[in-house]
Formats: C-alpha cells, structure tokens, sequence
C-alpha cells in the first residue's frame, strides 16, 4: 500500500497535478487562484493607524461594488499582519466591505512589501504586476490605471 500511495505521489508530481493554491480571507471563507483568471486583481495595502487608508476605503468600497461583471477583484491586504480576532474587528471598524487576505501576496506576484502606505497594486489577467500605486486613490483613479 505504501508503495501505491508513493507511486501515485511521484506521478502526480512529475505529471503536474499538484494540488492548486487556495487564498484565505479573514472572514474565513478561501478559494482557489483560479477563481480570478481573466480578472484585473487589485490589491490594497492599509492599516487603522494610516488617515490616508481610512480615507481611500470609501473608494475601495465603491469599486468592489461595481466589480461584479467588470472582470475587476478589490482586495485588502491588512500591513501589520493582523490575525483573527483582532483583524475582524478592524475591518468591522474600518467598514471594509472587499475581502481581505489573510497572507500577503507580493511575494507570489514579485512585488515588494509597501514601504509607504495606502499602497495599491494592480495585476493583469496575466498575473503580471501592472501598475503601482502609492497613495490613496480614488475608484476613478484606479479605473484609469487599468488602462
């Protein structure tokens, strides 16, 4: 048996079949990359101590309200690496209505960690890192940078 078992591993590595990345939110639901194909991601860095990020999360909120059928995917990415239960409370307070990541993706899309904050990343259908965006940004803004 332990030798099926090391077989089938084997041939499923050598013939790609790993299983696929799942995301996490901190609502606690997750989903898998593929989910997203064909969509513009944009992924927002903030943190409660951050009056800019306040600010933005209004236009973030929008956008992610407009998403459905756009091809456009809002999420939050908290800075300080909040975990639950702590970061739950933050978004209710904050009135974050996108999903937020548990794990901070830039090391997948080969970005690097925000330095400043609000920072927005866009990445293409080809999970290419389109654009940069520091500071806060409008839904109109972002919309542009998309083109």
């Amino acid at each position: 048996m332990k030798k099926t078992i090391a077989t089938l591993v084997v041939a499923c590595a050598i013939a790609g079949c790993s299983p696929e990345p799942q995301v996490q939110f901190a609502d606690g639901s997750q989903t898998q990359l593929s989910h997203w194909d064909d969509r513009w991601l944009v992924i927002n860095y903030w943190a409660e101590w951050c009056a800019p990020c306040r600010h933005e999360i209004p236009e973030l909120n929008e956008l992610h309200e407009e998403r459905v059928g756009n091809g456009l995917v809002v999420l939050g990415v908290n800075y300080d690496g909040l975990a639950q239960p702590k970061l739950g409370e933050v978004i209710d307070r904050m009135d974050i209505q996108f999903p937020v990541l548990v794990h901070d993706p830039q090391v997948q899309y080969g970005y690097e960690r925000p330095q400043t904050l609000p920072m927005t990343v866009i990445i293409n259908p080809a999970r290419e890192v389109h654009d940069v965006l520091m500071g806060p940004q409008t839904a109109t803004s972002i919309k542009a940078a998309l083109m």
